[in-house]
């Protein structure tokens, strides 16, 4: 199997990932792309680090040879009462 690097950018800050994961296909690898900014959308809003305006979040995957994917999501919160 091959190793891929997940590298998450949530707005400015950027985490390199240094381990990497073992999956056997491409389909794997966007399973867990997938997955992984479903669970940074989570706890942005359980942590409450939005200030109302669209953000953004991605992933980043490569392997020993590059870049071999790149996932986003965005989303908005606009609050209309407090």
């Amino acid at each position: 199997m091959k190793r891929y690097y997940f590298d998450l950018r949530d707005g400015d800050a950027v985490s390199v990932d240094e381990k990497g994961l073992e999956l056997p296909d491409i389909e794997a690898v966007q399973e867990e792309a997938a997955r992984s900014l479903v669970d940074m959308a989570k706890d942005a809003v359980r942590g409450r680090r939005f200030s109302g305006f669209g953000r953004g979040m991605e992933i980043e995957v490569r392997d020993e040879d590059g870049p071999v994917l790149q996932a986003k999501f965005t989303f908005e919160i606009d609050l209309k009462r407090q």
